[in-house]
């Protein structure tokens, strides 16, 4: 599983870097074998003006089954990437299964 973490006006610092990868694993390590790349995008919208605005974009390709994309959108960047990769590994697992049931028919 390959990871691509950027951010867009802002440093990623070595810890917001780890929390998004152990985040990742932890999230989708049960289907390392459908998944090839996950893009992550992080990003202030606002920028200095405050407000929820820190953005979590996942993209995740998948082998042979639709790409699967996730967006998170909180006050707190580290809310922001919790919940999506959360949201991200509950989808990933119920597009797996929905492929494997179509292939069993």
């Amino acid at each position: 599983m390959q990871i691509d973490i950027q951010t867009q006006s802002f440093a990623l610092t070595d810890s917001l870097r780890n929390h998004a990868e152990r985040r990742l694993c932890f999230a989708l390590s049960c289907c390392d074998d459908h998944i090839q790349t996950i893009e992550m995008r992080l990003s202030d919208i606002n920028g200095p003006h405050g407000g929820a605005d820190k953005r979590c974009h996942l993209h995740i390709i998948l082998a042979g089954i639709p790409d699967v994309i996730i967006e998170d959108i909180e006050t707190d960047l580290y809310v922001a990437i919790d919940r999506a990769t959360d949201r991200a590994g509950r989808t990933v697992i119920r597009k797996i299964k929905q492929h494997q049931s179509l292939l069993r028919q």
